[in-house]
């Protein structure tokens, strides 16, 4: 290659490269507020002795169709 193509090589991937960089950076900026946001309306951390399963008509039916 030359000396030319090289540069532009050189200089497209490092546009590339902060591109990517900056789109990172903006999906976390956005991404950070909203997760605290999620939690503030939870309240807080979630209660660790709550139970989470809950046996309804949909699970007992997802049960008896795959025979588990």
């Amino acid at each position: 290659m030359t000396q030319q193509s090289d540069s532009k090589a050189l200089h497209r991937r490092q546009f590339l490269r902060s591109v990517g960089g900056a789109s990172t950076l903006a999906v976390a900026a956005v991404a950070g507020p909203l997760a605290t946001d999620s939690q503030a309306q939870q309240g807080g951390k979630p209660d660790p002795r709550r139970a989470r399963y809950k046996e309804s008509e949909h699970t007992k039916a997802f049960y008896r169709t795959n025979r588990y």
